[in-house]
């Protein structure tokens, strides 16, 4: 009589498999989750950096006072480096989205008088700006929204949102404290 040996694995060893496979993915895709957030977040507040910095040099090159649009110290991809075009900025970051973060700048409320302003430029704010950052998916894309403001002191708000009083970021928490 021949005996004829079967070689592989059974029903029960393969279902022991998958279930570790499972259990194995349930507790790496939150953590996954969160470190994308966090990179979200880092990225968004490099963001707010460079927005400032971008916002402090275009107040000095042009003399007609703080930006009032991302547009203005972005790149818009048209047209001479000017008041209106500072190319501070990437173009990314000048469409107001990057990194799973929308980006807004609300103008200061005192304006550059017409006499102060360059020729070719529209007028400026002279108390400063407001720059957010909010997830553009709470709890997806990131869990904290940030502002800054003419001061370059950035904070956040844990809610995802974040308060401007023009010229003022009033968010009370300075971030790193």
């Amino acid at each position: 009589m021949m005996i004829k040996k079967e070689k592989g694995f059974s029903l029960i060893e393969l279902l022991i498999v998958v279930a570790i496979i499972l259990i194995i993915a349930a507790i790496a895709i939150p953590n996954l989750l969160r470190s994308r957030m966090a990179a979200n977040e880092s990225s968004a507040v490099g963001s707010i950096r460079t927005i400032n910095t971008a916002a402090i040099s275009f107040n000095s090159s042009y003399g007609d006072g703080f930006p009032s649009t991302l547009a203005q110290i972005g790149t818009t991809g048209s047209g001479a480096v000017s008041c209106s075009n500072a190319e501070y900025l990437d173009p990314l970051l000048t469409t107001g989205s990057k990194s799973g973060y929308s980006f807004t700048m609300t103008a200061g409320a005192v304006v550059v008088l017409a006499a102060n302003v360059p020729a070719g430029c529209t007028a400026g704010y002279t108390d400063g700006y407001v720059v957010q950052a909010t997830p553009q998916n709470l709890g997806t894309t990131g869990q904290r929204g940030f502002c800054s403001d003419a001061t370059g002191v950035i904070r956040y708000n844990a809610s995802g949102t974040t308060t401007a009083a023009t010229p003022l970021c009033t968010d009370t928490t300075v971030l790193g404290q």
